[in-house]
């Protein structure tokens, strides 16, 4: 007890100076927003003044010592490191680790007091105005970060407040079934699982997130974080206005903030494709290269969404400099031919003769493809890639043309027949290992010796003849394992 006692004490006093910190930092932006829930017998009094605000919450904190420790037990148990022996006391054995990480602490338990404050400002039986003020001041201020708890805590508290519901109340109620004691076999429960945003709810969330894409970097790039989330949530696309937030920060002057948009360009398109459409188009017009690699990363999940719109982006990846970029959008040149497959065959060939020894590299990922819808190969493309040289090109093409050898005599002929005039020496070498024979007809058939060879017949393999003849006499290591004893 004396441990849980001195931690306590020193929790109690940084976090103290975390509430009136975040509190400090949450009044600069005045007057807060309007709660949405209200008592019609008592309506509520806006502040008067910003120091009202500390005083009640650090007031409220040193009232309520039941609401510090059991947080303080809830946060305890959810970082200390496994403990083998679960009747072990954290606070005993780990009070020195805990120490080390009051920050840690102070940032999990001002979040936890926050949902509780929430919470209680947004009882629909009886909402309270005093914890809504200091509630959503505190959230203000501690979302101040682009990673941990700012991000998924903040975002559902955000999000809780946009609906005007309790957090973590209206989007978790399981389907009542024969597994739950209260279910009834006659009985039709309806569930609605769509979300509906709450006008003064959307208010004092638009006013939360109207913080923070007017402060630092690092806040807004925590926007951009909330917004992917809430994307998530069609209901409150429109709202919160959330597209003309991402177009907003498409346009960032960080490079950081525009990179992050990028991640939700897939999310937006679904919900909003006009909006989608011209982020895209504001992030393509950019120069710097984090967001260039990022939507080249993000190419693929374009060409699904948006089709045809995707192919400028694709020729203007590919005329970039950075490796990464033309990596990424070459890779995805396969994509074309769900599109058009004349357009994509005839891209293949455009790229052949790319300057990129990359972009070459990533045509043999779609070459397959394109044999097995151009068999013939009137373009070309098979000997101009074989004459590149690149070994990555030879090796996967050599690949191919071993498996047609197996599947497609006639077509193999016919490719060998455009390599002429080639060194194929190196198709030869692993063909051999495999088939000398075979090599040797192919060889004399190319030099009028022979006639051509034919498709092999597929081997039928039964299952009989794997094991029959071939199973071991198992009865004397049954009887070592009896005398062992093992068997009893």
């Amino acid at each position: 007890m004396k441990s849980r006692r001195r931690v306590s004490a020193k929790v109690l006093e940084a976090l103290e100076q975390g509430l009136s910190k975040a509190l400090e930092e949450g009044v600069k932006s005045w007057p807060l927003p309007h709660p949405p829930l209200s008592d019609a017998d008592f309506p509520p009094v806006h502040p008067s003044n910003k120091d009202r605000i500390l005083e009640l919450g650090l007031g409220l904190l040193q009232a309520d010592k039941g609401m510090f420790d059991r947080h303080l037990s809830i946060v305890v148990d959810l970082i200390v490191p496994h403990r083998m022996n679960l009747t072990d006391d954290p606070f005993e054995i780990h009070e020195r680790w805990l120490l080390k990480r009051l920050d840690v602490l102070t940032e999990r338990l001002l979040f936890a007091i926050a949902t509780e404050w929430l919470a209680q400002a947004l009882d629909q039986s009886s909402p309270d105005p005093d914890r809504w003020w200091l509630s959503v001041a505190l959230v203000n201020g501690l979302c101040n970060a682009s990673h941990g708890q700012p991000v998924h805590q903040g975002y559902h508290l955000v999000e809780s407040i946009a609906l005007a519901e309790r957090p973590g109340t209206w989007h978790t109620q399981p389907d009542v079934s024969s597994a739950n004691l209260d279910w009834n076999p006659h009985g039709m429960v309806p569930r609605t699982t769509s979300v509906v945003a709450h006008e003064a709810g959307t208010n004092a969330a638009i006013w939360v997130m109207t913080q923070l894409e007017n402060s630092g970097e690092e806040r807004r790039k925590l926007l951009v974080e909330w917004c992917r989330l809430l994307l998530e949530r069609k209901e409150l696309i429109e709202p919160l206005g959330i597209s003309n937030i991402l177009i907003r920060r498409a346009s960032d002057p960080s490079e950081e903030v525009s990179s992050r948009v990028v991640v939700c360009l897939a999310k937006l398109i679904e919900g909003d494709k006009e909006a989608g459409l011209e982020c895209i188009r504001v992030l393509n017009s950019r120069e710097d290269l984090l967001t260039r690699r990022a939507m080249a990363d993000v190419l693929t999940r374009m060409f699904r969404r948006i089709t045809t719109d995707a192919i400028p982006l694709l020729n203007s990846m590919l005329e970039d400099e950075d490796e990464s970029v033309l990596a990424a959008a070459s890779a995805t040149v396969g994509d074309l031919r769900f599109l058009d497959k004349e357009m994509w065959a005839d891209k293949i060939l455009e790229l052949c003769d790319h300057h990129s020894q990359i972009v070459r590299r990533n045509l043999v990922y779609t070459i397959r493809d394109y044999l097995e819808e151009y068999s013939e190969d009137n373009r070309g493309i098979i000997p101009k890639l074989w004459a590149d040289g690149d070994e990555v090109v030879l090796t996967r093409l050599r690949e191919l043309l071993m498996r047609m050898d197996e599947v497609d005599a006639d077509r193999f002929a016919s490719t060998i027949r455009s390599l002429d005039g080639l060194d194929i020496d190196g198709l030869w070498a692993p063909m051999k290992i495999k088939n000398e024979e075979r090599v040797n007809q192919w060889q004399n058939w190319l030099s009028g010796d022979g006639e051509q060879p034919t498709t092999p017949e597929p081997v039928e393999i039964h299952v009989s003849d794997m094991t029959e003849g071939e199973l071991p006499d198992l009865s004397d290591a049954l009887d070592t394992l009896d005398d062992m004893g093992f068997l009893d």
